[in-house]
């Protein structure tokens, strides 16, 4: 069985529809052209492609903590999506109860975008999400998260890493950051507190698809988490790629960096179908 074949769990997507939700005026950035992808366009390349069910992570381009988008396209397609929003560091819990009525099943923060200072008042919304049972998804580079999880505090919340923490490939596996990573995995992934996403090579790869600099990194995550604690995503529609992007061939490139198909359908389906909540 190909991995076209195979089920499968696209665990990083987003949407952008300014023509039936305009972007917010205080927006990091306005995707455009090429960038724009609609629920219905989502939905089409899944089909496509044979997945399942996906994450639909807000984003902070375009809608910010305007998670209208988001909403409106979870409760168009409730089986075969979830959600991660973006809020405000003070949001309460009667508002958190509300998203994940919706299908949302975490909360994102972007240090690389806003920087790790931005998130110096996060311990008490990590409290609540642990409460609730949420994620707290998160994507640093480089160094930044050793910086980042002391101002998590000691709450027992489940962790979700973006893009293999993005490391610095020039750097090699002992950078600060990555050996932080791989900490977490070791020690939160057993629990089930820690997962990471091997896919978006291209946020952090110096070299062009299949993004070789990048493969030394996700082998090692593997390693850390387990397939138990790794799941995949595209990234799609690919925001302000340096280059074109496909989705089929990072598919190819995923069945080539996991042969097993027992140990690739852990990753594609088994992992985020429990993680994520999602049914057969």
């Amino acid at each position: 069985m190909s991995v076209f074949d195979a089920p499968k769990i696209d665990c990083h997507v987003h949407v952008f529809d300014p023509a039936r939700f305009p972007y917010r005026e205080d927006t990091p950035y306005r995707p455009a052209g090429q960038e724009i992808g609609t629920a219905a366009q989502l939905i089409a390349v899944m089909d496509a492609y044979g997945v399942g069910q996906a994450l639909y992570v807000q984003p902070n381009s375009g809608y910010f903590t305007d998670n209208a988008c988001m909403l409106d396209t979870l409760a168009r397609y409730p089986d075969r999506l979830r959600g991660s929003a973006v809020v405000a560091p003070d949001t309460d819990a009667v508002a958190l109860r509300r998203l994940k009525a919706a299908g949302v099943v975490g909360v994102a923060i972007n240090t690389p975008m806003f920087g790790v200072a931005a998130y110096r008042d996060i311990a008490p919304l990590a409290r609540l999400l642990a409460d609730l049972d949420l994620f707290l998804e998160i994507q640093v580079q480089d160094d930044e998260l050793p910086a980042l999880l002391p101002l998590i505090g000691d709450a027992p919340v489940k962790l979700l890493i973006d893009h293999c923490g993005r490391p610095a490939p020039e750097k090699g596996l002992g950078q600060p950051g990555f050996q932080a990573l791989l900490d977490l995995g070791r020690r939160l992934g057993p629990a089930g507190r820690a997962v990471v996403k091997l896919g978006g090579e291209a946020t952090f790869s110096r070299l062009s698809f299949p993004h070789e600099d990048a493969w030394p990194y996700q082998r090692a995550l593997l390693d850390a988490f387990t397939p138990d604690g790794c799941v995949w995503g595209s990234n799609w529609p690919f925001l302000r790629a340096a280059e074109r992007i496909d989705y089929g061939p990072l598919l190819v490139h995923l069945e080539r960096l996991i042969p097993d198909p027992a140990t690739l359908r852990r990753v594609l389906w088994d992992t985020p179908r429990r993680v994520f909540g999602f049914a057969d």
